[in-house]
């Protein structure tokens, strides 16, 4: 199997740039390599100037690295249509239309879309990586990721819960139809307790996956708010057992050379000194390490630029795997 490795943080930090940039680090080091971006804003296109779908393409320029862009919406409705055809499979006619009526409400309904993204996330852990020695996700900014990433313990809970109910109203329903004798439907026959084992097996093969096969790493600006979410988002994230591996502080201002000394250079100073006292502050009082600086760039990260950032990032590449067949 694949070794996953996520990208996080708020938005605007860079996840994107810093994502690339490992999986271009990953490539040159002989890992084939899979870039997934989860973020609706879909930068993964612009980093590389080139249009990227929701199934794997090469990357053009470089060996060993292809990416993909998953589509939130059509995430969703092949999410809600997988329900719609499950449900109409235990139902009578006569609710199919109601059915489809309640699955269109919720299309909008509060995490129709984690719930949606994350099965294809588990999609593409589960097929897609098998040609991959390594697959990089960027992940959609912080609050979303940790509901996804949460999603396992979450669900797999429920669905508990879910199965329990099930099993004791088969068990009332045959009592109160037919008496003592011979039950119709048993538990090892019902297709909805059979469906909701199914799920909760998706779910636990997830968490598996995110706690033994992942490392996370977390993108952060040396200013006040995103340390603070990123400082909160350790917290959270280890709720969850799932341990950050280090932090990125991306966007890092340049220091003006020595004998500038006009008005930009002194606000220049200013801010860096600033910044530096930000991340002195992640370097002595955060529980994981600061694996890169990244210097704030004057152009778009792209081509050169895109590899001289990858050689910035100080996270281990095993170059010497091997291929998967």
């Amino acid at each position: 199997m694949a070794e996953f490795t996520f990208f996080g943080g708020k938005g605007g930090v860079g996840k994107t740039t810093v994502s690339s940039a490992y999986g271009v680090k990953c490539a040159n080091a002989g890992r084939k390599t899979l870039i997934v971006s989860t973020d609706p804003a879909h930068s993964t296109s612009d980093v590389f100037d080139q249009q990227f779908g929701d199934d794997p393409s090469e990357v053009a320029g470089y060996e060993n690295l292809w990416a993909m862009e998953i589509d939130p919406e059509e995430a969703v409705e092949e999410h809600l249509m997988d329900i719609r055809r499950q449900m109409a499979k235990q139902v009578s006619q006569v609710v199919v239309n109601e059915i489809d009526a309640q699955i269109e409400m919720a299309h909008n309904t509060p995490g129709a879309y984690e719930a949606a993204l994350f099965d294809r996330v588990i999609e593409v852990m589960r097929d897609e990586s098998e040609a991959f020695d390594r697959v990089v996700f960027d992940t959609s900014p912080t609050g979303g990721t940790l509901r996804l990433l949460s999603l396992p313990e979450f669900l797999g809970g429920w669905i508990d819960r879910l199965i329990e109910k099930r099993e004791k109203s088969l068990d009332l329903y045959e009592k109160a139809a037919i008496g003592d004798m011979k039950p119709r439907k048993t538990v090892d026959d019902d297709p909805i307790i059979a469906r909701l084992n199914e799920r909760k097996e998706t779910f636990e093969f997830a968490g598996d996956v995110l706690r033994e096969d992942a490392t996370f790493y977390l993108v952060l600006n040396p200013d006040e708010l995103s340390v603070a979410e990123t400082r909160r988002s350790i917290d959270q994230l280890g709720g969850f057992d799932l341990d950050v591996a280090g932090v990125v502080v991306n966007k890092v201002t340049p220091e003006p050379d020595p004998e500038e000394d006009g008005k930009g250079a002194r606000y220049l100073r200013t801010v860096c000194e600033r910044e530096r006292e930000r991340i002195r502050e992640v370097e002595d009082e955060f529980p994981v390490p600061v694996v890169a600086r990244i210097e704030e760039r004057t152009s778009e990260v792209k081509g050169d630029l895109l590899r001289d950032v990858a050689a910035e990032l100080g996270i281990d590449v095993a170059a010497d795997a091997s291929a998967p067949n």
